[in-house]
C-alpha cells in the first residue's frame, strides 16, 4: 500500500535573525538614549532590551551589567579614533597636517551631542555616579590621551618628530581642545559638534605645540 508523503512544513513568518553586530549597536544605542534622556537609574537591562526591541537575555550577551553597557558605549567613541590614527603619514612635512586631524576627529567624537549629555549627566548627583566616573575616565579620557601618546610615539620612532614626554604632551592637546569647549557646552554656552566648531582652537593648538620645537619638534629633512 502507497504512503503519501507529508508536505513540507511551512516556513515561519516571523522576523528573520538580526546579526549580532547589529544587535550590539542597538543596545548600545538604547542604553546611550536611556542614560540621557531619563537618567542612569531608568537605563536597566531590562529597559534596555525594550527599547532595543530584543530579549533582555540578548542584552546579557553583550553586556554582564548596566556599568558594564556604559563602558562600551565610552570605549564605541574612543573607537572611532584608531583609524585616522593609522593614517600614513608620509615626511615630516606630512605631520602638523596629520595632528590637526587626529584633534579634529577626537573633537567631533568627545564633543558631541551624546558625549556632552554623558559629561552633564556625570555632572548630577546619582547613587553610581562614582562606579559611573570610573567607566568614563578608563574608556574616554585615559584611554583616548594613551591612544595619542602612543600615536606620538609611533611618529618619534620612525624619525619624524622628537618628542619628550608623549603622554603628558598628549594629555595637555587635549585638555586645551576639549575640556573648555566640553565645560561652555554642558552649561549650554555653546553648541555641541558639529552645529559648535573647534577648528581655530585646534589649529592654534597644533602651531602652540609645534612652534619653535617648545613641545615637539618636527624633524627636518
Amino acid at each position: 500500500m502507497a504512503t503519501l508523503a507529508l508536505p513540507p512544513a511551512p516556513r515561519s513568518r516571523g522576523r528573520p535573525a538580526r546579526p549580532d553586530a547589529e544587535l550590539h549597536a542597538a543596545a548600545l544605542q538604547a542604553a546611550t538614549w536611556l542614560l540621557l534622556n531619563e537618567g542612569y537609574a531608568a537605563a536597566t537591562l531590562e529597559a534596555v532590551a525594550k527599547r532595543a526591541g530584543m530579549a533582555k537575555k540578548t542584552v546579557y550577551r553583550f553586556a554582564a551589567n548596566r556599568e558594564d553597557l556604559v563602558a562600551q558605549v565610552v570605549r564605541g567613541w574612543t573607537d572611532t579614533f584608531e583609524p585616522v590614527m593609522a593614517q600614513d603619514v608620509a615626511t615630516a612635512a606630512d605631520v602638523l597636517p596629520a595632528l590637526a586631524r587626529v584633534l579634529q576627529t577626537i573633537a567631533d567624537r568627545a564633543l558631541s551631542a551624546d558625549a556632552v549629555g554623558m559629561f552633564r549627566l556625570l555632572t548630577a548627583d546619582f547613587p553610581a555616579r562614582e562606579a559611573l566616573l570610573g567607566v568614563y575616565q578608563r574608556n574616554g579620557i585615559e584611554r583616548g590621551t594613551a591612544m595619542l601618546g602612543a600615536w606620538f610615539e609611533k611618529l618619534a620612532a620612525r624619525g619624524l618628530i622628537r618628542i619628550q614626554q608623549p603622554r603628558d604632551t598628549a594629555g595637555l592637546l587635549l585638555a586645551m581642545v576639549i575640556a573648555e569647549p566640553l565645560r561652555q557646552m554642558a552649561l549650554g554656552l555653546t553648541p555641541p559638534l558639529p552645529e559648535g566648531s573647534v577648528a581655530q582652537r585646534i589649529q592654534a593648538c597644533v602651531t602652540l605645540f609645534a612652534g619653535e620645537g617648545r613641545v615637539f619638534e618636527v624633524k627636518k629633512r
